[in-house]
Protein backbone atom coordinates (compact mmCIF):
# COMPACT_ATOMS: atom_id res chain seq x y z
CA UNK A 1 0.00 0.00 0.00
CA UNK A 2 2.34 2.26 0.85
CA UNK A 3 4.43 1.65 -1.99
CA UNK A 4 1.24 2.42 -4.27
CA UNK A 5 0.96 5.84 -2.28
CA UNK A 6 4.69 6.59 -3.17
CA UNK A 7 4.17 5.56 -7.07
CA UNK A 8 0.94 7.74 -7.26
CA UNK A 9 3.01 11.17 -5.62
CA UNK A 10 6.00 10.44 -7.59
CA UNK A 11 3.54 10.39 -10.74
CA UNK A 12 1.87 13.97 -9.63
CA UNK A 13 4.80 15.37 -8.42
CA UNK A 14 5.80 14.80 -12.53
CA UNK A 15 3.19 15.65 -14.30
CA UNK A 16 2.64 19.17 -12.17
CA UNK A 17 6.63 19.22 -12.72
CA UNK A 18 6.22 18.93 -16.94
CA UNK A 19 3.48 21.78 -16.57
CA UNK A 20 5.27 23.88 -15.06
CA UNK A 21 7.95 23.51 -17.61
CA UNK A 22 5.54 24.25 -20.30
CA UNK A 23 4.00 26.76 -18.85
CA UNK A 24 8.06 28.53 -18.56
CA UNK A 25 8.78 28.29 -22.14
CA UNK A 26 5.67 30.47 -22.69
CA UNK A 27 6.84 32.99 -21.32
CA UNK A 28 9.91 35.07 -22.72
CA UNK A 29 13.37 33.65 -21.79
CA UNK A 30 15.69 36.07 -23.30
CA UNK A 31 15.21 40.22 -23.46
CA UNK A 32 13.98 41.12 -26.23
CA UNK A 33 16.43 43.41 -27.76
CA UNK A 34 17.32 44.79 -31.32
CA UNK A 35 20.30 44.39 -32.91
CA UNK A 36 22.40 44.45 -36.42
CA UNK A 37 23.23 41.40 -37.96
CA UNK A 38 26.49 42.51 -39.39
CA UNK A 39 29.44 40.33 -37.79
CA UNK A 40 32.98 42.07 -37.41
CA UNK A 41 36.44 40.76 -39.09
CA UNK A 42 39.75 41.21 -36.91
CA UNK A 43 39.47 44.65 -37.78
CA UNK A 44 36.43 45.69 -36.08
CA UNK A 45 34.90 45.76 -39.58
CA UNK A 46 32.53 44.57 -41.56
CA UNK A 47 33.20 44.02 -45.07
CA UNK A 48 30.47 45.28 -47.03
CA UNK A 49 30.81 44.52 -50.81
CA UNK A 50 29.15 46.50 -53.54
CA UNK A 51 28.96 45.51 -57.26
CA UNK A 52 30.34 48.57 -59.18
CA UNK A 53 27.16 50.63 -60.90
CA UNK A 54 28.25 53.43 -63.41
CA UNK A 55 24.94 54.14 -63.93
CA UNK A 56 23.39 55.09 -60.41
CA UNK A 57 23.20 53.85 -57.07
CA UNK A 58 23.65 50.61 -55.21
CA UNK A 59 21.17 48.84 -52.39
CA UNK A 60 22.45 47.70 -49.55
CA UNK A 61 20.20 45.99 -47.09
CA UNK A 62 21.30 46.00 -43.75
CA UNK A 63 19.44 43.40 -41.29
CA UNK A 64 18.15 44.38 -37.98
CA UNK A 65 16.74 41.88 -35.63
CA UNK A 66 14.08 41.72 -32.69
CA UNK A 67 16.12 38.86 -30.49
CA UNK A 68 14.02 36.93 -28.13
CA UNK A 69 12.87 33.10 -27.28
CA UNK A 70 9.28 34.18 -28.39
CA UNK A 71 7.87 35.98 -31.47
CA UNK A 72 7.91 40.18 -31.46
CA UNK A 73 4.20 40.88 -30.48
CA UNK A 74 3.69 44.42 -31.44
CA UNK A 75 5.12 47.20 -34.28
CA UNK A 76 8.46 48.87 -33.19
CA UNK A 77 9.84 51.84 -34.41
CA UNK A 78 13.41 51.62 -34.49
CA UNK A 79 16.06 54.35 -34.58
CA UNK A 80 19.54 54.44 -36.26
CA UNK A 81 22.24 56.94 -36.07
CA UNK A 82 25.76 57.62 -36.87
CA UNK A 83 28.16 56.82 -34.66
CA UNK A 84 31.67 58.33 -35.45
CA UNK A 85 32.81 58.39 -31.71
CA UNK A 86 33.23 54.43 -31.95
CA UNK A 87 35.07 54.37 -35.68
CA UNK A 88 37.45 57.21 -33.62
CA UNK A 89 38.28 54.29 -30.74
CA UNK A 90 38.58 51.73 -32.99
CA UNK A 91 41.12 53.89 -35.07
CA UNK A 92 43.31 54.36 -32.18
CA UNK A 93 42.94 51.20 -30.73
CA UNK A 94 44.16 49.52 -34.31
CA UNK A 95 46.46 51.96 -35.50
CA UNK A 96 47.19 54.24 -32.87
CA UNK A 97 49.02 57.20 -34.00
CA UNK A 98 49.57 56.09 -38.08
CA UNK A 99 46.63 57.77 -38.96
CA UNK A 100 47.27 57.01 -42.31
CA UNK A 101 46.02 53.89 -42.01
CA UNK A 102 42.74 55.20 -40.23
CA UNK A 103 39.41 54.17 -41.64
CA UNK A 104 37.58 57.78 -42.90
CA UNK A 105 33.84 58.45 -41.93
CA UNK A 106 31.56 58.01 -45.24
CA UNK A 107 30.75 61.35 -46.55
CA UNK A 108 26.82 61.50 -46.76
CA UNK A 109 27.12 62.47 -49.91
CA UNK A 110 27.76 58.90 -50.90
CA UNK A 111 24.68 57.21 -49.56
CA UNK A 112 21.54 57.73 -47.76
CA UNK A 113 18.80 55.95 -45.88
CA UNK A 114 16.42 55.97 -43.44
CA UNK A 115 16.60 57.63 -39.63
CA UNK A 116 14.42 54.86 -38.42
CA UNK A 117 12.78 51.40 -39.70
CA UNK A 118 9.93 49.76 -38.74
CA UNK A 119 9.57 45.96 -37.36
CA UNK A 120 5.84 45.11 -37.48
CA UNK A 121 4.04 42.70 -34.67
CA UNK A 122 5.68 39.37 -35.66
CA UNK A 123 8.40 39.76 -37.45
CA UNK A 124 11.31 39.40 -35.90
CA UNK A 125 14.07 40.50 -38.95
CA UNK A 126 13.65 43.78 -41.05
CA UNK A 127 16.71 45.14 -43.59
CA UNK A 128 17.62 48.98 -43.43
CA UNK A 129 17.36 49.88 -47.14
CA UNK A 130 21.05 51.72 -47.88
CA UNK A 131 21.65 53.31 -51.58
CA UNK A 132 25.29 54.10 -52.04
CA UNK A 133 26.32 56.16 -55.23
CA UNK A 134 30.08 55.19 -55.27
CA UNK A 135 31.23 56.86 -59.08
CA UNK A 136 33.76 58.75 -57.61
CA UNK A 137 35.03 57.19 -54.49
CA UNK A 138 38.55 57.87 -53.80
CA UNK A 139 39.73 53.69 -52.88
CA UNK A 140 43.08 55.36 -51.37
CA UNK A 141 41.19 55.31 -48.51
CA UNK A 142 39.48 53.14 -46.69
CA UNK A 143 35.72 54.01 -45.99
CA UNK A 144 33.48 53.01 -43.13
CA UNK A 145 30.13 54.02 -42.59
CA UNK A 146 29.49 54.03 -38.59
CA UNK A 147 26.18 53.06 -37.86
CA UNK A 148 24.38 52.43 -34.13
CA UNK A 149 21.26 51.83 -32.70
CA UNK A 150 19.55 54.62 -30.73
CA UNK A 151 18.19 54.19 -27.33
CA UNK A 152 16.14 55.98 -25.51
CA UNK A 153 13.76 55.38 -22.14
CA UNK A 154 10.69 56.73 -24.61
CA UNK A 155 11.19 54.17 -27.24
CA UNK A 156 9.37 50.81 -27.28
CA UNK A 157 12.05 48.80 -27.32
CA UNK A 158 15.50 48.44 -26.03
CA UNK A 159 18.92 48.31 -27.81
CA UNK A 160 21.29 45.63 -27.27
CA UNK A 161 24.43 46.40 -25.10
CA UNK A 162 27.06 44.54 -26.86
CA UNK A 163 28.76 46.73 -29.12
CA UNK A 164 28.91 44.22 -31.45
CA UNK A 165 25.29 44.18 -31.69
CA UNK A 166 24.39 47.45 -31.78
CA UNK A 167 26.83 48.95 -33.65
CA UNK A 168 27.68 48.17 -37.11
CA UNK A 169 31.08 49.61 -39.03
CA UNK A 170 30.68 49.19 -42.47
CA UNK A 171 33.60 48.87 -44.47
CA UNK A 172 32.71 50.02 -47.94
CA UNK A 173 34.13 47.55 -50.76
CA UNK A 174 33.26 48.46 -54.21
CA UNK A 175 33.78 45.50 -56.52
CA UNK A 176 34.03 44.14 -60.40
CA UNK A 177 34.75 41.30 -62.26
CA UNK A 178 38.47 41.89 -61.80
CA UNK A 179 38.83 43.28 -58.17
CA UNK A 180 40.23 42.05 -55.58
CA UNK A 181 43.07 40.18 -53.81
CA UNK A 182 45.87 38.69 -56.30
CA UNK A 183 48.25 36.51 -55.33
CA UNK A 184 51.65 37.71 -56.32
CA UNK A 185 54.51 34.97 -55.43
CA UNK A 186 55.24 34.77 -59.30
CA UNK A 187 54.71 39.19 -59.41
CA UNK A 188 58.88 40.21 -59.24
CA UNK A 189 59.79 43.72 -58.83
CA UNK A 190 63.58 44.69 -59.70
CA UNK A 191 65.37 47.50 -58.33
CA UNK A 192 67.63 48.93 -61.06
CA UNK A 193 70.88 47.20 -61.34
CA UNK A 194 69.92 43.75 -59.22
CA UNK A 195 68.25 41.39 -61.31
CA UNK A 196 69.31 38.33 -59.52
CA UNK A 197 66.90 38.87 -56.22
CA UNK A 198 63.94 40.54 -57.16
CA UNK A 199 61.04 41.52 -54.45
CA UNK A 200 57.88 39.84 -53.71
CA UNK A 201 54.36 40.63 -52.06
CA UNK A 202 52.10 37.33 -51.35
CA UNK A 203 49.38 39.46 -52.50
CA UNK A 204 48.01 42.60 -54.16
CA UNK A 205 45.03 44.31 -53.48
CA UNK A 206 43.18 45.86 -57.01
CA UNK A 207 40.53 48.29 -56.53
CA UNK A 208 37.69 49.09 -59.05
CA UNK A 209 38.12 52.12 -60.88
CA UNK A 210 34.99 51.41 -63.55
CA UNK A 211 33.70 48.09 -64.63
CA UNK A 212 36.36 47.27 -67.10
CA UNK A 213 39.68 49.27 -64.93
CA UNK A 214 41.03 48.47 -61.65
CA UNK A 215 44.49 50.09 -59.93
CA UNK A 216 47.07 48.62 -58.11
CA UNK A 217 50.11 50.12 -55.77
CA UNK A 218 53.03 49.69 -58.23
CA UNK A 219 56.17 47.75 -56.94
CA UNK A 220 55.35 46.36 -53.57
CA UNK A 221 53.68 49.22 -52.46
CA UNK A 222 50.03 48.61 -50.41
CA UNK A 223 47.69 50.31 -48.23
CA UNK A 224 50.16 50.82 -45.50
CA UNK A 225 52.41 53.02 -47.74
CA UNK A 226 51.85 57.13 -46.60
CA UNK A 227 52.70 57.77 -50.31
CA UNK A 228 50.46 55.43 -52.31
CA UNK A 229 48.83 57.80 -54.02
CA UNK A 230 51.77 58.59 -55.68
CA UNK A 231 52.10 55.02 -57.31
CA UNK A 232 48.81 54.09 -58.33
CA UNK A 233 48.73 51.87 -61.38
CA UNK A 234 45.73 51.54 -63.36
CA UNK A 235 45.11 48.56 -65.30
CA UNK A 236 42.26 48.41 -68.20
CA UNK A 237 40.55 45.21 -69.28
CA UNK A 238 40.19 45.11 -73.12
CA UNK A 239 38.58 42.96 -75.74
CA UNK A 240 41.61 42.68 -78.03
CA UNK A 241 42.81 39.74 -78.66
CA UNK A 242 46.83 39.34 -79.28
CA UNK A 243 46.80 35.39 -79.57
CA UNK A 244 44.20 32.66 -78.86
CA UNK A 245 43.17 32.77 -74.97
CA UNK A 246 45.21 36.20 -74.12
CA UNK A 247 43.71 39.71 -74.22
CA UNK A 248 45.36 42.81 -73.90
CA UNK A 249 45.82 45.30 -70.94
CA UNK A 250 46.34 48.89 -70.95
CA UNK A 251 48.11 50.10 -67.99
CA UNK A 252 48.73 53.70 -67.41
CA UNK A 253 49.72 56.32 -63.78
CA UNK A 254 47.60 59.33 -63.21
CA UNK A 255 51.41 60.42 -61.93
CA UNK A 256 53.83 59.42 -64.94
CA UNK A 257 55.25 62.76 -64.54
CA UNK A 258 56.96 62.60 -61.08
CA UNK A 259 56.97 58.39 -60.86
CA UNK A 260 58.59 58.30 -64.23
CA UNK A 261 55.83 55.05 -65.28
CA UNK A 262 55.96 53.75 -68.16
CA UNK A 263 55.07 50.61 -70.29
CA UNK A 264 57.35 47.90 -70.10
CA UNK A 265 59.01 45.92 -73.21
CA UNK A 266 56.86 42.69 -72.72
CA UNK A 267 52.83 43.33 -73.69
CA UNK A 268 50.64 43.17 -70.70
CA UNK A 269 47.61 40.77 -70.72
CA UNK A 270 45.43 38.67 -69.20
CA UNK A 271 43.36 35.54 -69.58
CA UNK A 272 39.82 34.43 -68.09
CA UNK A 273 39.07 30.72 -67.62
CA UNK A 274 35.87 29.18 -65.66
CA UNK A 275 34.96 25.67 -64.63
CA UNK A 276 32.81 24.15 -62.49
CA UNK A 277 33.49 22.38 -58.70
CA UNK A 278 33.93 18.54 -59.46
CA UNK A 279 32.63 17.84 -56.20
CA UNK A 280 29.57 20.76 -56.04
CA UNK A 281 28.14 21.38 -58.90
CA UNK A 282 26.59 24.38 -58.31
CA UNK A 283 30.17 25.97 -57.58
CA UNK A 284 31.84 27.68 -60.22
CA UNK A 285 35.37 29.03 -60.01
CA UNK A 286 36.64 31.68 -62.30
CA UNK A 287 40.60 32.40 -62.67
CA UNK A 288 41.84 35.41 -63.99
CA UNK A 289 45.80 35.92 -64.34
CA UNK A 290 47.24 39.07 -65.31
CA UNK A 291 50.76 39.38 -66.79
CA UNK A 292 51.86 42.95 -66.24
CA UNK A 293 55.41 44.49 -67.42
CA UNK A 294 56.08 48.65 -66.65
CA UNK A 295 58.91 50.41 -64.94
CA UNK A 296 58.44 53.56 -62.75
CA UNK A 297 60.95 55.62 -60.35
CA UNK A 298 60.11 55.77 -56.61
CA UNK A 299 61.00 59.57 -55.73
CA UNK A 300 59.47 59.84 -52.22
CA UNK A 301 61.15 56.95 -50.30
CA UNK A 302 64.46 58.90 -49.91
CA UNK A 303 64.56 62.31 -50.34
CA UNK A 304 66.45 63.74 -53.38
CA UNK A 305 66.88 60.51 -54.35
CA UNK A 306 65.17 58.34 -56.90
CA UNK A 307 65.44 54.53 -57.21
CA UNK A 308 64.42 53.11 -60.78
CA UNK A 309 62.13 50.45 -60.57
CA UNK A 310 61.37 47.51 -63.16
CA UNK A 311 58.35 45.32 -62.54
CA UNK A 312 57.40 42.06 -64.68
CA UNK A 313 55.04 38.75 -63.75
CA UNK A 314 51.77 37.54 -62.94
CA UNK A 315 49.09 38.09 -60.67
CA UNK A 316 46.38 35.64 -60.14
CA UNK A 317 42.90 35.59 -58.66
CA UNK A 318 40.35 32.64 -57.91
CA UNK A 319 36.61 33.84 -57.58
CA UNK A 320 34.00 31.31 -56.25
CA UNK A 321 30.49 31.98 -57.19
CA UNK A 322 27.76 30.06 -55.32
CA UNK A 323 24.87 29.71 -58.79
CA UNK A 324 22.28 28.43 -56.09
CA UNK A 325 21.90 32.50 -54.79
CA UNK A 326 19.84 33.89 -57.25
CA UNK A 327 21.42 37.72 -56.81
CA UNK A 328 24.49 37.81 -58.32
CA UNK A 329 25.95 40.23 -56.32
CA UNK A 330 25.33 37.88 -53.39
CA UNK A 331 27.11 35.16 -55.33
CA UNK A 332 30.72 35.60 -54.54
CA UNK A 333 32.28 33.47 -52.29
CA UNK A 334 34.62 36.12 -50.35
Amino acid sequence: MKKTIYILFLAITTAVGLVSCNDEWEDEQFVQMASFRAESNDLGVTSTYLRYNPEGKVRFNLPLVISGSTPNTKNRIIHIGLDPDTLARLNQEEYGHRQELYFRQLDSKYYSMPETIEVPAGASTVTIPIDFTLGDLDQVDKWVLPLQILDDPSYDYKANPHKQYRRAMLHITPFNDYSGEYGGTLYKVFLDGNLDEPLTLNSHRAFVVDNKTIFLYAGIRNIEYLDRKNYKVFVKFTDDQIVLGKKKLEIWSDNAANNKFKIGANQSYYTKNEEWDAKRPYLKHIYITMFLSYEFEDYTTIPGQRLKYKVEGTLSMQRDLNTLIPDEDQQIQW
